[in-house]
């Protein structure tokens, strides 16, 4: 059975070649050749239908790739341009960052010109919003010695705790080890500024020994007064943002807003020599003998 369909699949196939040759030559000499041609494109379009769908896909399949490589160059261009902007911006900022603390710092030896300053950057910090220590690149070698006032162009910033050959510690403000002799610069009311633990997780110190009638109000500046303490007199301290009477003590209280950012401190300068300050008359500022 097998051979036999075999050998009919193969007589059928022979008779369709003969007649698939043989027809289209006999329509030929028979001058109906545009028949055979037009038969034979009816036949072939869908197969050129084919080819051609599968030509353009496999075109578009390499010209996306091609896109795609190109697009990836540009890319890569584009971002080293950005990364390039970037760091000609960051060194931008920086210098004006230096400009603006070296035009302060001058602007501070020229409105102090009894202070010798050393001027120091911050190399290490407490973790936490505002800074109670830190650690500046100056030491014994520099002349620095515990005790020296920290300022920056704003005011005071607080003093060195603690010196190394290359580094130093200052205590701030607002570390309740601190103190400022202090007086209101509009009135000339005395008081000290201390920092207490409650309030320096929000950057604020208090002025404290003020008595209840005293003549202070918020938005008051506070000054050193030199009296007391390691700092000269006439440094910004800060300003009063809220005043709290004490009924028991029959005493007022001042918080004051230091005018330095401690939050922020990257430039400062410590004072290594003054001219001191011993007793100063508020009529006249005329020193005491």
């Amino acid at each position: 059975m097998s051979k036999f369909l075999k050998s009919r699949f193969f007589i059928i196939s022979l008779l369709l070649a003969i007649v698939l040759v043989t027809v289209p030559t006999v329509l030929s000499i028979m001058g109906q050749g545009d028949y055979v041609r037009s038969a034979l494109g009816v036949v072939a379009t869908p197969f050129r239908y084919v080819f051609t769908s599968v030509a353009e896909s496999i075109d578009g399949f390499v010209s996306y790739f091609g896109e795609f490589d190109r697009i990836n160059a540009e890319n890569r261009i584009l971002k080293d341009k950005i990364a390039e902007l970037e760091n000609k911006i960051s060194a931008a900022e920086a210098i004006d960052e230096e400009n603006r603390w070296l035009y302060g710092y001058l602007g501070l030896k020229r409105e102090h010109i009894d202070y010798e300053f050393e001027a120091a950057r911050v190399v290490g910090r407490e973790s936490g919003n505002y800074m109670t220590v830190f650690t500046l690149n100056r030491g014994s070698m520099h002349d620095i010695e515990p005790n020296m006032p920290v300022v920056t162009e704003d005011g005071i910033v607080g003093y060195v705790s603690e010196v190394g050959m290359n580094w130093c510690k200052v205590v701030t403000i607002l570390e309740t080890a601190s103190s400022v002799g202090a007086y209101v610069e509009r009135s000339g009311e005395l008081g000290l500024v201390e920092g207490v633990y409650e309030l320096k997780g929000s950057g604020v110190c208090k002025m404290s020994y003020l008595p209840s009638e005293a003549d202070i109000r918020v938005g008051d500046v506070i000054l050193s007064s030199g009296i007391g303490s390691f700092y000269p007199r006439g440094l910004v301290i800060g300003k009063v943002t809220e005043l709290v009477p004490d009924e028991y003590s029959r005493t007022l209280e001042a918080v004051v807003e230091p005018a330095a950012d401690l939050s922020d401190i990257r430039n400062v300068m410590i004072i290594r020599s003054f001219t001191a300050y011993t007793e100063v008359d508020g009529e006249d500022g005329t020193e005491d003998e």
